[in-house]
């Protein structure tokens, strides 16, 4: 039982050793995306599916409350939280539709879609960021493998190099976590 938990252990040490110079500045870079959306009266807005599904929810509560220090709070509303409104939306258009739909419903120039996908390959988040792309929205993803068909939907994206769906997770809460001080830092708040 002990080597399996080591085995995890290893596993997450791993991942994070593997996160390059490169992914650092896109990091940076995404928070500069962020903290300039919100300087101009954007909003944030987060989806994922399961377990990306309850990183979107987390990490839109650590802006939109607070993460590090007492602030104002930060535009930020994770698509997947209203479920009279996925249960409508995925009744009378699909579920490949509830988050584009509420894209195109809530969405303006100047906000920040966020994408989160250990597979690159769900159909609602590759809509969701069609629909951002065509309304002129700030595109991002949190990618896991190879960031299948979403990698190139994205302006910008952070692809965590692991095929484990536990490790990939776990890495975006950390590199989300980082975001969230860095744009509390660049808010000046």
């Amino acid at each position: 039982m002990k080597k399996i938990i080591d085995k995890h252990f290893e596993e997450h040490l791993l991942v994070i050793q593997s996160i390059s110079d490169t992914d650092k500045e896109k990091i940076l870079n995404i928070a500069s995306i962020i903290s300039d959306s919100l300087k101009s009266g954007g909003t944030i807005f987060w989806c994922g599916n399961g377990g990306s599904c309850s990183d979107s929810q987390h990490l839109a509560g650590e802006l939109i409350g607070r993460f590090k220090k007492e602030r104002i709070p930060l535009r930020s509303i994770a698509l997947s939280s209203d479920t009279a409104v996925l249960t409508c939306i995925a009744n009378d258009y699909g579920y490949e539709s509830v988050y584009s739909r509420q894209i195109e419903g809530l969405g303006k120039r100047n906000d920040v879609l966020i994408g989160i996908t250990t597979s690159g390959k769900s159909m609602n988040i590759i809509n969701a960021l069609k629909q951002a792309a065509s309304m002129e929205i700030k595109t991002i993803g949190f990618l896991g493998g190879n960031g299948g068909e979403v990698k190139d939907l994205c302006d910008e994206s952070i692809l965590i190099p692991s095929y484990s769906t536990a490790r990939i997770q776990e890495m975006h809460i950390t590199v989300g976590h980082i975001i969230c001080e860095l744009v509390e830092l660049q808010l000046n708040l």
